[in-house]
C-alpha cells in the first residue's frame, strides 16, 4: 500500500523488476530523440549494428519511477521531472535482459512542493550495466515536516567564456508522439485536455526527450561519437521544450568531460546544471 510522503522513506528499496529490449526498441528511441538518416544511420539501421544511444538507459530506468508510485502517495497530474542522470557502467547492447534494483535516495520538503529522488541500476549476468537516477518535483505535496534540502545553485555552472562547441537540433511537431512509444505514456505530452487540467497551455515535449537530444549532442561534441567513451550525463530540467523548438546545446570542455547547458532558439534554458564525464 502506498504511503504518504515522508523523510522516513529515504533508503526504501523498491521491488526488483525484470525487463528486456531489442533492436526495434533502441531504434525507436533514437527516432524519438531526433536521430535522422543518413547522419544517424548507426542508431537507426540494424545493418549498421545498431549502436545504442547511451541515454537509452532512462527508458528501462523509468520502471524504477513506476515502482515509486506504488510505494508513495503521489498525484500524477502534479508531477514535474526535476533532475535526471544516466551512468553507463559499460556499453548498452542493442538487445538485453536485465534486472533493475531501485531505491528512494532523497525526499525534501520545499514548502509548496515535495522532491522525491530515486535511482535504478540495471544488471545482467555480467554485472551492472547502467544506473538511471532522477528527482520528481511534486507540486502541492510539501509542508510535511521534512528538511528543505541542500542548495544546488552553484552546481555545474558554465565558465564565464564562450562555449567550445555549440550544437543545434530541431524538434518535430510529432516529436512527443514518437517519443512516448518508447514507454513514457504520460498524457501530459499528447492530450490537450490533460495538459490544460495540469495547468499548461498545451502538450509539450517530455523532459527525457530533451535529455536524449542533449545526450546526442554530448555524444558528438564531447566524445566524438564514441558510445564506449560516454560515462555520465546529469542535468536539471529548467523549462519546457515545445513542438518544433530548436534545442541549442552549449558545451564547455573539461579534462574528463564537459559542462553543458541547453536552451531553445527562443533563448530559454531548458537543461541547466548539466555535466558529462568520460567513462573510466
Amino acid at each position: 500500500m502506498a504511503r504518504p510522503i515522508s523523510s522516513d522513506l529515504v533508503g526504501l528499496e523498491l521491488p526488483p523488476i525484470s525487463t528486456s529490449w531489442n533492436e526495434k526498441d533502441v531504434m525507436l528511441y533514437a527516432l524519438g530523440v531526433g536521430a535522422r538518416p543518413p547522419e544517424d544511420l548507426a542508431f537507426l539501421y540494424e545493418g549498421n549494428g545498431p549502436d545504442v544511444l547511451p541515454t537509452y538507459g532512462v527508458i528501462p530506468g523509468l520502471m524504477a519511477m513506476g515502482s515509486v508510485f506504488g510505494e508513495v502517495e503521489v498525484n500524477p497530474a502534479m508531477i514535474l521531472h526535476g533532475e535526471q542522470s544516466i551512468t553507463c557502467h559499460r556499453t548498452i547492447p542493442p538487445a538485453a535482459e536485465v534486472q533493475i534494483a531501485g531505491q528512494i535516495t532523497e525526499i525534501w520538503d520545499k514548502g509548496k512542493a515535495a522532491v522525491i529522488g530515486f535511482e535504478g541500476t540495471a544488471s545482467d549476468d555480467d554485472g551492472p550495466m547502467f544506473t538511471a537516477a532522477a528527482t520528481l518535483f511534486v507540486r502541492g505535496a510539501g509542508d510535511f515536516g521534512g528538511e528543505r534540502g541542500p542548495s544546488t545553485k552553484d552546481k555545474n555552472v558554465p565558465p564565464d567564456r564562450d562555449p567550445d562547441v555549440v550544437i543545434e537540433h530541431e524538434t518535430r511537431a510529432e516529436q512527443a508522439a514518437i517519443y512516448r512509444l518508447s514507454g513514457d505514456r504520460n498524457p501530459l505530452h499528447i492530450d490537450p485536455a490533460f495538459a490544460e487540467m495540469a495547468g499548461f497551455d498545451a502538450p509539450f515535449n517530455h523532459g527525457l526527450c530533451t535529455f536524449g537530444f542533449v545526450g546526442r549532442a554530448v555524444l558528438e561534441g564531447v566524445f566524438g561519437g564514441e558510445v564506449d567513451a560516454f560515462g555520465t550525463l546529469e542535468g536539471r530540467f529548467a523549462d519546457q521544450v515545445w513542438p518544433e523548438d530548436t534545442i541549442v546545446t552549449k558545451i564547455w570542455s573539461e579534462d574528463d568531460g564537459a559542462i553543458v547547458e541547453a536552451s531553445t532558439h527562443k533563448g530559454n534554458v531548458v537543461l541547466s546544471q548539466a555535466r558529462a564525464t568520460r567513462r573510466t
